[in-house]
């Protein structure tokens, strides 16, 4: 049985201007889960992260990190363990060179130096980007710099690592890229907390979904349930998986029968298909 790794018990947060941005958040992660977290622009995704994340400090609630309340005192082995991937690499990157930014976070640590230079070398091999050790990073592409980002949170060696809307702005190479990263580090048994718009991409990675709207978690469950929930899809202005909607009208179709093996990539529709021996002529 997965042991939890954070619990998060109601959660209130009001930004400056007096808006409400979160309402009594309760949820529960355990080692080594995959979430993809859902809802539209201004849900609570982001402010919900950075409270997570002890940037933010919530009104009132709880987070407890490991059995430990989260205060004043102990909230460096909050930001230590739980690393953020920002949407946008520029409001991450602070430093001249891909090696000193790698390097800020453990060097934060007071950490001696010669294990700040053995974590950012293996960082930085991690995500294959040693060549660009001496560049500035602001000059690298957009796919460059999202690796350098995720660098700095395999440098910190993060427990839980979130990535705030990962794909935004990334072409399909930089995309398939990141997908490949974010298996290797769930390979390795990371806990990890993704928001995206991509309802492809969260049926087809995630292995739970929370779904965020005005403020408040509305559904926790696997993605199966989620995407099958027409009432919690409108709720929260969301839309089917591809394949999800190809299978379940096939079968409305008659032409599939429901074994409820549902595929979520192309290549598992053609097995299910193969066991059916239905052919893609057949569906022309």
């Amino acid at each position: 049985m997965k042991k939890s790794i954070l619990e998060v018990e109601d959660l209130y947060y009001v930004y400056g201007n007096g808006k409400s941005a979160l309402e009594g958040v309760s949820v529960s992660v355990y080692e080594g889960e995959k979430i993809a977290v859902l809802g539209s622009n201004g849900s609570g995704k982001s402010t919900f992260f950075l409270n997570i994340n002890g940037v933010f400090t919530a009104e009132q609630g709880k987070i407890i990190y490991r059995d430990t309340v989260i205060n004043k005192k102990n909230l460096k082995e909050l930001r230590k363990n739980i690393g953020i991937v920002f949407q946008d690499a520029d409001n991450q990157i602070i430093a001249s060179t891909v090696m000193a930014e790698v390097g800020f976070g453990p060097m934060n640590l007071k950490l001696p130096k010669e294990e700040v230079q053995r974590r950012v070398d293996e960082a930085l091999a991690y995500m294959n980007i040693s060549d660009f050790k001496d560049r500035p990073p602001h000059y690298l592409s957009g796919g460059e710099k999202k690796r350098v980002t995720i660098a700095d949170i395999i440098a910190m060696k993060s427990e839980i690592i979130i990535f705030d809307e990962p794909m935004a702005a990334l072409d399909p190479l930089n995309a398939l890229m990141l997908e490949e990263v974010l298996d290797k580090l769930s390979s390795e048994g990371k806990t990890m907390l993704i928001s995206t718009h991509d309802v492809d991409f969260a049926y087809r990675w995630a292995e739970r979904i929370l779904v965020f709207y005005q403020g408040q978690i509305i559904a926790d469950g696997t993605p199966l349930e989620i995407f099958q929930d027409r009432s919690i899809l409108k709720r929260a202005n969301l839309k089917q998986p591809t394949m999800l909607e190809v299978y379940e009208m096939l079968v409305e179709k008659n032409v599939l029968e429901d074994t409820k093996v549902y595929p979520k990539s192309t290549e598992e529709l053609e097995k299910v298909l193969e066991k059916q021996e239905i052919s893609l002529g057949d569906l022309a």
